[in-house]
C-alpha cells in the first residue's frame, strides 16, 4: 500500500476488562459501518480505508474522560472536519459518573456518534488526500473566470 493514498480512522474509547460504555459500544458500530461504505467508495479512488481502534486506559480514562470516544481521520480530529463541537454529558457503566465526550453538529448533539456523521468527515478528509477540496471561485473570481472551454 506504499504508493496508494489512504484515509486512516482511529478511534479510542475506554475499554475496561474488555467492556465499554454503551455509547462507545454504539460509537463502535457505526464506525464500522462507516469503514464499510467508505471502503468500496474511496477504492475507486485509489484510497485505501485504514481503520485503528485504541483502548483507552482506565488510569487514562480517569485523567481526562473526554480522550474516551474520539475519532480521528488522518490525524484530525472529527469535529475538525466537521466544524463541530466537542462537550460533555454524564455516562454510565464502565464509565461511572464521569462526564464522557459528546459531539454537538448542527444544533444536534450525539453522544454515539452516527455512521453518517463519520461517512461525512471521512469524504472531506479523502478530498483532501485528492488535494480537490475546494469551496468555490476564491474572492472576487467570477464565475465566467471558471469556464471549461476557452472564448
Amino acid at each position: 500500500m506504499s504508493d496508494k493514498k489512504a484515509l486512516i480512522i482511529k478511534w479510542q474509547r475506554l475499554l475496561s476488562d474488555g467492556q465499554t460504555c454503551p455509547r462507545c459500544g454504539s460509537t463502535e458500530a457505526a464506525v464500522e459501518k462507516a469503514v464499510a461504505a467508505l471502503t468500496p467508495a474511496l477504492a475507486l479512488l485509489g484510497i485505501a480505508v485504514v481503520l485503528e481502534k485504541n483502548a483507552l486506559s482506565a488510569e487514562a480514562f480517569r485523567r481526562d474522560p473526554l480522550q474516551s470516544n474520539m475519532i480521528w481521520l488522518n490525524g484530525r480530529l472529527l469535529e475538525d472536519w466537521l466544524e463541530a463541537q466537542t462537550g460533555r454529558s454524564e455516562c454510565c457503566d464502565v464509565c461511572g459518573p464521569n462526564d464522557c465526550r459528546t459531539v454537538g453538529v448542527g444544533g444536534e448533539i450525539y453522544e454515539a456518534i452516527p455512521a453518517e456523521l463519520i461517512v461525512r468527515a471521512g469524504l472531506l478528509a479523502a478530498a483532501a488526500v485528492l488535494g480537490t477540496a475546494t469551496t468555490g471561485p476564491s474572492p472576487g473570481e467570477s464565475r465566467a473566470k471558471q469556464r471549461c472551454c476557452p472564448e
